[in-house]
């Protein structure tokens, strides 16, 4: 039985479970190269821990875009552990590192959820989607669209970033490819309006998930702030508790900009979940670590490439298992 089975047991067919291991496989693989290739190597033939392995460990978690928070919290519950647990050889050590990593993906409130379905009778939900400008906020929105209709949901997207160029006409296309419905404006017109018009029509339409693109290039946090507090406010007059999820896209490739973004929106509205993309194209994918460290937002999707398929929804067991292999 492989890690997938074991995981999600009869809730996947077990063709599903082969591509989604293959999948997180070769989409961590830079990640393990650069990340957990480094710390083996660094495992091998130890006997102890000394000075000289922490020095060592500390700087390949750096490098691998950790944080120094992070990491420091790291060495200190190894160092803890290692006395408790008298330390004999390199596999325990591993086993060690696994468990305090897993700790800190369980302290942010990340769950292990059985599918993309909300778990939640509310409909429309709507989930409103953030982020800046190219870290694949659009693509996450179609590739969710594709799984909720896979899934058998009626789904609409709105198109709510009316300021970048060709934003609109992006998710058009993937709204053509996913065969799902969008409303949209006109280049320019109010994003708030944009919202509105969304989250009337999905009522009216009784679709079951509505996805709300929104823009990702204001002029400063404030003008972030009331844009998006404005287009909470027009959407709770049709729906009283709309967004019911506030969804923030993070590019991983980015490292510690990934985490700089993350405070940024956290201040300008109340994110809910997070959705890391990019991790395929990057051997900084510590940076995971260091998100679910400083924030108690819980980690939900990880883009694994470019394909309509090629995003799961992030389990913790998963991940950390993939990445010891």
């Amino acid at each position: 039985m492989g890690i997938f089975d074991k995981i999600f047991g009869k809730t996947k067919s077990s063709e599903e479970i082969i591509v989604e291991e293959k999948q997180l496989h070769d989409g961590l693989e830079k990640t393990k190269q650069g990340f957990f290739s480094k710390i083996s190597k660094a495992v091998a033939g130890k006997s102890t821990v000394d000075i000289e392995f922490l020095d060592e460990l500390e700087e390949i978690l750096i490098s691998s875009d950790v944080g120094l928070p992070t990491t420091i919290k790291i060495i200190d519950r190894l160092e803890v552990r290692v006395a408790r647990d008298k330390y004999l050889n390199a596999n325990e050590l591993n086993n060690i590192l696994k468990d305090e990593i897993g700790n800190i993906l369980a302290e942010n409130n990340t769950k292990d959820l059985p599918s993309f379905l909300p778990n939640t009778d509310k409909k429309p939900y709507v989930i409103m989607v953030v982020g800046v400008n190219g870290v694949g906020k659009t693509t996450t929105i179609g590739k969710l669209a594709y799984q909720f209709k896979k899934a058998g949901k009626e789904v609409l997207l709105g198109a709510g970033d009316t300021f970048r160029a060709a934003a609109v006409d992006q998710l058009t296309i993937w709204s053509e490819r996913v065969g799902v419905q969008i409303v949209k404006q006109s280049m320019g017109s109010d994003p708030a309006a944009v919202a509105f018009d969304t989250v009337q029509s999905g009522v009216a339409k009784g679709v079951d998930i509505i996805l709300l693109d929104t823009a990702g290039r204001l002029h400063n946090k404030q003008g972030l702030m009331d844009e998006l507090s404005k287009i909470k406010k027009v959407m709770s007059k049709v729906i009283p508790d709309a967004p019911h999820e506030v969804l923030l896209v993070l590019d991983a490739s980015t490292g510690q900009n990934a985490l700089e973004q993350a405070k940024q929106f956290s201040a300008a509205t109340q994110v809910t979940a997070l959705a890391l993309t990019k991790l395929d194209g990057t051997a900084k994918g510590g940076v995971i670590l260091s998100i679910a460290d400083e924030f108690k937002i819980p980690i939900k999707y990880i883009g694994l490439g470019e394909k309509m398929d090629q995003l799961q929804v992030f389990n913790r067991q998963a991940f950390i298992e993939t990445l010891f292999e």
